[in-house]
């Protein structure tokens, strides 16, 4: 993608919905579970002061390390200190200018907020699945991570690209606030919003409502509305400060 093409970027972040969704859906199965992300209680020796759930996550962006996952723009790791690539990784050539893709990063605040969702889509109680739970929750997160860092990068250089002066002036400003502004395209998240609620409908709607939990397409809509799009922005603003200058 040497220029961005906006409609298989669309179509890559619609796509990603899906996935979202399939995956807080198998995670709702199972009950909030909160053993699994206290500190010290992982079960696994020598780790005293790690959860269940960090645990596994660590161990899940090790092995995605060593496979060289990380090497896509859009793939950023919540741990640091991870193996290098194993293996030879080829990428295709893309249309960002950035040198360094973590400084597009924004896996803190996805994880702040991905647990605060946990309780909200879950059952209450502890059916002690924790093993269960966590696999969920670390696809759940990947899954996010990879829509919000996609957005931000991508969308970030084709925005820039269809007004350049103008947001080279508003970053020039120090603007945040008019730089969010301007970033916004208030129809297009309107348009998300209403997608993403039909989609967690249509996708539970053969489900046996006797045996698995259905979700709230509204608690998602909310989470897309506070979170994945703003946070997308905040990419965005990220990556056009980090952007190199045209030549």
């Amino acid at each position: 993608m040497p220029a961005p093409d906006l409609e298989k970027i669309a179509a890559d972040l619609e796509s990603l919905e899906e996935t979202i969704i399939a995956r807080l859906i198998d995670r709702a199965q199972f009950r909030r579970n909160r053993q699994a992300y206290l500190p010290g209680c992982s079960g696994f020796e020598g780790e005293a002061e790690a959860s269940l759930f960090a645990v596994r996550l660590r161990y899940q962006e090790e092995m995605d390390a060593c496979f060289g996952r990380f090497c896509a723009p859009e793939e950023r790791p919540f741990n640091r200190g991870l193996p290098p690539p194993r293996r030879r990784v080829h990428l295709p050539e893309n249309c960002l200018k950035i040198d360094d893709y973590n400084r597009v990063n924004l896996t803190a605040a996805i994880l702040a907020s991905y647990l605060e969702l946990v309780e909200r889509i879950c059952p209450p109680g502890d059916d002690a699945q924790y093993g269960s739970s966590v696999e969920h929750d670390v696809y759940a997160i990947q899954a996010i991570s990879r829509r919000i860092h996609y957005g931000a990068l991508y969308v970030g250089e084709s925005k820039y690209r269809a007004e350049p002066r103008r947001l080279e002036a508003l970053l020039a400003s120090g603007d945040r606030e008019r730089l969010l502004a301007q970033l916004t395209r208030a129809a297009v998240e309107d348009r998300i919003l209403d997608r993403v609620a039909r989609k967690v409908d249509a996708l539970q709607a053969s489900a046996a409502t006797n045996t698995r939990h259905r979700i709230d397409p509204a608690v998602v809509r909310d989470y897309y509305a506070a979170w994945i799009i703003p946070l997308t922005k905040e990419g965005q603003v990220l990556y056009l400060q980090a952007r190199r200058p045209d030549r």
